[in-house]
């Protein structure tokens, strides 16, 4: 998943974790427990508590460090020499700039991954593999792609409110804005919790190539996709359908319970959000496609320290937690999509429905988003520059920049960020 960010508390972050301790030794130190470090909004909580009650003899504790970027930068400052954690969660486009220095990771195939390859998704597994075949993280999720929206505004609007109907007023993203439209005609309030996260980020990521061309060479200022994402959502922006309320903000969390919007991209990991966030909406949600059908958008990997003081008690956690068995006990209590295919017919699974939705089957719905995804290569930049354009589209949304020089500011910040 990724988050807005405040540069000031990453960097703030980043120090404080730093220079906490001293390196560790490296080697298990003879514990059984380990140290665990996660970002925020995706509820690891639970399945640290979920581990803690199959084995009470194994002390874990779990640090929320912050955002997924302010725990990219914690980690950062760690590795150049403070203390490291014994595990951490590192989300899928801040991967391949660790991936750059993989001498500060445990191979993991060392450790039986290699035995482990053919449960997971190819193309997930790979961004996380070596040229030589080391492998630094094991594949926790994948985001696929769905519409989350209120049934009972969608009816006061005059608006179908059955999930197929709805799904099918949406082909195209030029088709939403025309719903959303009309539901602003029909309410005077906003259909859309922002722009830049609920359209951008969707749309970016439903593309064969999104910030490398296919040598993996930098190509976000050239690549029409891109390009065509950022004008799709000022496009949107200029119909007046967004309540402009950033993703994750105060003001986005408080409109979720207010109704103050009736409509938010929702990724799988998204849905436990709406549930912690808004939790007196229950029954009031449902799911319904997104426009275009497909696409992924976010996962995130565990990976070990080289200098983990308990790499082996880390690993027991990955192979129980992400083991097939694993993901999808996490996805029947979470929602986070598994990563490991065999799942994706079972039972379990594919009848899955939410109760909070609706009972909406999150199961297929999920997984039909993902099963046909082409996936494009994510460089160490990726993230980078994925935060610059979605930042100038929020100054967009907040009336700090014209959206007629949208593009160049987006290009100019991306630049300097990627120089800096």
């Amino acid at each position: 998943m990724k988050r807005l960010i405040n540069t000031a508390a990453v960097v703030a972050t980043a120090m404080l974790l730093a220079s906490a301790c001293s390196a560790g030794s490296g080697g298990d130190s003879g514990s059984s427990g380990f140290e665990f470090w996660s970002f925020t909004g995706i509820n690891q909580k639970a399945d640290v508590e979920v581990y803690r009650k199959a084995h009470p003899d194994v002390p874990v504790k779990l640090t929320e460090v912050g955002s997924t970027t302010e725990t990219a930068q914690a980690l950062t400052a760690a590795l150049a020499g403070g203390k490291v954690p014994d595990l951490v969660l590192i989300q899928g486009d801040d991967l391949p700039k660790f991936m750059r220095s993989p001498e500060n990771f445990v191979d993991l195939s060392t450790l039986g991954a290699d035995k482990m390859k053919g449960d997971y998704l190819d193309w997930v597994l790979k961004q996380s593999t070596t040229a030589d075949g080391k492998v630094i993280g094991i594949p926790t999720d994948v985001g696929g792609m769905a519409v989350a929206y209120r049934k009972d505004l969608f009816q006061a609007a005059g608006l179908p409110t059955d999930r197929d109907q709805v799904s099918k007023l949406w082909p195209t993203w030029d088709a939403f804005a025309e719903v959303g439209k009309q539901y602003v005609r029909a309410t005077g309030k906003p259909f859309l919790d922002n722009t830049p996260t609920s359209i951008f980020f969707q749309a970016v990521n439903q593309g064969t190539e999104r910030y490398h061309d296919a040598d993996h060479k930098l190509s976000y200022d050239r690549n029409p996709q891109v390009k065509a994402a950022f004008d799709l959502t000022l496009k949107v922006f200029g119909t007046g359908i967004s309540a402009k309320q950033s993703s994750f903000s105060t003001g986005w969390t408080a409109g979720m319970s207010k109704g103050d919007f009736a409509v938010v991209s929702a990724p799988s990991w998204m849905l436990n959000s709406i549930r912690t966030n808004a939790p007196g909406t229950a029954g009031k949600w449902d799911i319904a496609t997104i426009p275009g059908g497909s696409g992924n958008w976010g996962g995130s990997y565990l990976a070990i320290p080289k200098r983990a003081k308990n790499p082996r008690a880390a690993w027991a956690y990955i192979t129980e937690m992400q083991s097939p068995a694993g993901q999808l006990a996490h996805f029947l209590s979470q929602g986070s999509l598994p990563t490991t295919p065999s799942v994706y017919t079972d039972p379990q699974l594919v009848g899955r429905t939410d109760p909070f939705f609706s009972d909406a089957p999150i199961g297929r719905i999920y997984t039909q988003s993902v099963v046909n995804i082409k996936p494009f290569y994510i460089g160490p930049d990726d993230a980078t520059i994925g935060s610059e354009l979605l930042n100038t589209l929020t100054s967009v949304e907040q009336g700090k920049v014209d959206p007629a020089n949208a593009w160049d500011t987006a290009l100019t910040n991306v630049r300097n960020a990627l120089r800096g």
